[in-house]
């Protein structure tokens, strides 16, 4: 009996002991707030027929689970938790040998579930995501003590292909439903200011890439965002508007949207790669543009992947719209190339003053965050985090404050040279051939 009750303090003594240490441990944009409720660990077991899927709480909390289809997932929304636990802990099983983001097919495994994500969603609310191995039917989602603590658990079972779908149907329903309209961005200020709008990659329970020494691209991001923003800002030259300034999630149309609604002058997309383990010779940063074709193969999996992140947050696929068969809409969408294929090349030449390039920096694909079709955009994916060199960089104060400087340049740059008059018409047309021919 006394071994139990001390097992039982010691649990309870860890809740507090995770939030301090964690908190001591990540960057500022990492720092949950303590008031919220505490997960320090989470794991999955394979009971006869069923999956478990169980998190232990500080408390227990309501929750909403639900599935969705294309791909198959479980979902389970719940209040706002501080998720004290390694984001690595539920990726599949071959890619948490590797912690990064591009992956071959998981291997197949015991259980309905191949792997699972967990972050915040939104203020006030977190998120769970399972990837299921098959259709799968919920049997329940609850909450209740256990010795020390109290476990979050979600008990999963197979099911026939159309009862999955139909459970899908009425997943991406409700979840339709429960979805308020996004939150309208601050009016474009009276000045004459350009608005320049900064997006930092992922975010909430889309973590983006891991390296194997605990660097998380959402962090990282988020980060390099704030210090080019303040540099902008001082320059007094921009207005400058953030797709997300916390750990929050933003799906990929709401970041075009924000753009397009204030008129963006220049949408900047900050992120970071990984590649798998026999990758880790390649470094250096990448410029990306749209475009309808990829330049290389390797463009089209690095755009492949992040147009998923709606999916890995947990969202339904939104199907797209296509492109509208305009005249107007068309040459409009042809000089936005233009514009952002000559800011890439600008930018890719100031940033090689304080970064390492890739050996082929300047690539594009079709990438749903660049695809305003008024908005120049460019793609920033700041290094890999499967090279520890690029990791040393990415996460060093200094490294940070050097690139910024040149990206904040580049930007000068670029406006420079589209004022007064605009870009000269053989850089529109140079820029234009380019665009059209892969970006390269």
């Amino acid at each position: 009996m006394r071994l139990v009750m001390a097992i039982n303090l010691l649990k309870r003594a860890a809740f507090a002991a995770a939030a301090a240490l964690v908190c001591a441990a990540q960057p500022t944009a990492a720092r949950a707030e303590t008031a919220l409720p505490i997960a320090i660990a989470a794991h999955t077991d394979v009971r006869g027929r069923e999956t478990r899927l169980s998190f232990t709480l500080q408390s227990c909390l309501p929750t909403e689970a639900y599935l969705l289809g294309n791909p198959a997932r479980a979902i389970v929304d719940l209040p706002e938790v501080n998720f004290q636990i390694d984001p690595a802990q539920g990726e599949a099983q071959p890619a948490k040998k590797r912690r990064h983001r591009h992956h071959a097919e998981p291997a197949p495994k015991a259980g309905l579930i191949a792997s699972y994500r967990f972050g915040r969603l939104a203020p006030g609310k977190s998120r769970i995501v399972a990837d299921l191995t098959g259709p799968a039917a919920i049997v329940s989602s609850s909450c209740a003590p256990v010795p020390g603590a109290d476990e979050l658990t979600l008990v999963l079972a197979p099911a026939s292909d159309a009862d999955f779908k139909a459970a899908a149907r009425a997943g991406a329903r409700r979840q339709a439903l429960a979805d308020a309209p996004p939150p309208l961005p601050p009016a474009q200020p009276p000045s004459e200011k350009p608005v320049v709008v900064i997006d930092p990659g992922h975010g909430g329970v889309d973590t983006g890439a891991l390296s194997k020494h605990h660097a998380i691209e959402k962090f990282i991001v988020l980060d390099f965002a704030k210090a080019l923003g303040a540099k902008l800002t001082a320059s007094g030259h921009y207005h400058i508007v953030f797709t997300r300034t916390d750990d929050t999630f933003v799906s990929l149309g709401e970041r075009v949207r924000i753009a397009r609604r204030l008129n963006a002058a220049l949408f900047v997309s900050v992120h970071a790669d990984s590649l798998p383990s026999d990758g880790d010779e390649v470094s250096g940063a990448t410029i990306y543009t749209v475009s309808d074709r990829a330049s290389d193969a390797e463009a089209a999996k690095i755009a492949e992947h992040e147009n998923m992140a709606d999916s890995a947050a947990g969202e339904e696929t939104k199907e797209d719209a296509g492109d509208v068969n305009d005249i107007l809409f068309d040459l409009t969408r042809r000089e936005t190339r233009a514009y952002s294929s000559v800011f890439a090349r600008s930018l890719a030449q100031y940033f090689k003053v304080a970064a390492r390039l890739n050996k082929n920096p300047r690539r594009s694909a079709g990438f749903v965050v660049l695809k305003s079709p008024d908005v120049p955009s460019v793609l920033l994916e700041l290094g890999y985090l499967s090279n520890a060199r690029d990791v040393s960089d990415l996460t060093s104060p200094a490294w940070r404050d050097k690139a910024t400087t040149q990206v904040a340049k580049a930007i000068d740059n670029y406006f420079a040279m589209r004022q007064p008059a605009g870009l000269p018409a053989a850089s529109a047309d140079a820029a234009l051939k380019a665009t059209q021919s892969g970006g390269n």
